[in-house]
């Protein structure tokens, strides 16, 4: 196991009710800039919830950011922020939203061109103006790490960022508004959180037995309690356990002191560009096959995971291997996901453009062995055709 540093500055709220917490955990002197979605939170009560808590405070809002948040659409939030003193941003939503209001932070204190955090990944970001956020869409983890993805859709891009001082100072997470979510909504949280535990578990063996009963446990939720949620939407006990475990899934607690692969996500963000398909569906196309063609590289940790989380035990470890990935492949398929990329667009030449692509960025040596090259992103891109 490698040596390691871990720090999480996020305060979580967790539970029925606690929207009202806001009233203390924002300052009677800030002015807050409101970032949310399309408006479904004035649908099912959480704007009122929230308009209640902040009581007598200046609001400004700022509504209308989409799934995978798109940069022209932020801008005008970012010079609202930088016009307005003792801005505090709060973020009522899903992952989009919270990605969206962490860009906005960063970029109201940058002094530069703010499209140049996403071409750096964040490593010009060195101060933020103060976020919290009511999380409404359990999946990404955003409401709990220094991270976030943003889309340019004018230019066909959508890069991530990484920045210490945009984690949020707070975060309410209350499984009562998780209920009204459509399925689809779900699903796609349920999808994105498993594979966030993947990218930091299916790698290969480092000796890490703590981070690996962690990542193992974590799955085991997302596969049973996604189940009863599918099964009881209304199950507030199942609601509750899908979202601490999205937030555990990317709060840094599977990462210290074991590799991490994110080639998946890598791959999956350039499909999104091209093409609009979910985040998280794009996950579910590309991990399976990249399984596949990685397994050699993976066979130590795939047979650990088809038997702790699959309860494969029986037959040859080739056998077992491969019923590790069927299972996978399956798993997203009954929550009904698609897996392969002929059920979301024509695949055409896609596996080339990605390709291509990520070439273009210098990402030639991906995955936790830097082994993932251009040409083998397009033998992925093909087997998940």
């Amino acid at each position: 196991m490698e040596n390691f540093t871990f720090q999480n500055p996020t305060k979580i709220v967790f539970g029925a009710g606690q929207i009202s917490a806001l009233s203390e955990l924002v300052s009677a002197k800030s002015r807050v800039l409101l970032v949310y979605g399309s408006g479904s939170i004035k649908q099912n009560g959480v704007y009122d919830q929230v308009r209640t808590a902040l009581g007598g405070r200046e609001i400004i809002e700022c509504g209308g950011v989409e799934a995978n948040p798109d940069f022209d659409t932020l801008m005008p939030f970012v010079r609202l922020a930088r016009e307005v003193p003792d801005t505090f941003i709060l973020a009522v939503g899903g992952g989009s939203v919270l990605d969206g209001a962490k860009f906005v932070a960063a970029a109201a204190n940058y002094a530069g061109n703010p499209w140049q955090i996403l071409v750096d990944h964040g490593a010009s970001v060195h101060s933020a103006l103060p976020l919290g956020t009511v999380l409404t869409l359990p999946g990404t983890g955003s409401e709990a790490n220094g991270a976030a993805v943003i889309s340019r859709r004018a230019i066909q891009e959508k890069l991530h960022f990484i920045a210490p001082s945009v984690f949020p100072i707070f975060s309410i997470l209350d499984p009562n508004v998780t209920m009204s979510l459509p399925t689809r909504q779900t699903v796609n949280g349920i999808g994105d959180a498993f594979v966030h535990v993947l990218e930091q578990y299916l790698t290969y063996p480092v000796g890490a037995a703590v981070q690996d009963r962690f990542a193992e446990g974590v799955l085991h939720v997302l596969i049973e309690e996604g189940a009863k949620v599918l099964a009881s939407p209304n199950d507030y006990s199942a609601r509750a356990n899908i979202m601490w475990a999205t937030t555990m899934a990317l709060n840094g607690i599977l990462s210290p002191g074991v590799p991490q692969d994110w080639a998946s996500h890598m791959i999956g963000h350039e499909l999104t560009a091209l093409h609009g398909i979910d985040h998280a569906r794009t996950l579910a196309v590309v991990v399976p096959s990249l399984l596949e063609v990685q397994k050699k590289q993976k066979w130590d940790k795939l047979l650990q995971y088809g038997e702790r989380v699959w309860d494969l035990r029986e037959g040859s470890p080739e056998s077992r291997v491969t019923a590790a990935i069927d299972r996978t492949r399956a798993w997203f398929e009954s929550l009904g996901i698609a897996t392969k990329l002929s059920a979301y667009v024509t695949p055409g030449n896609t596996a080339g453009e990605v390709s291509a692509r990520l070439e273009k960025r210098g990402l030639t040596a991906i995955g936790e062995r830097a082994d993932i090259s251009p040409s083998v992103v397009q033998t992925i891109l093909e087997h998940a055709a």
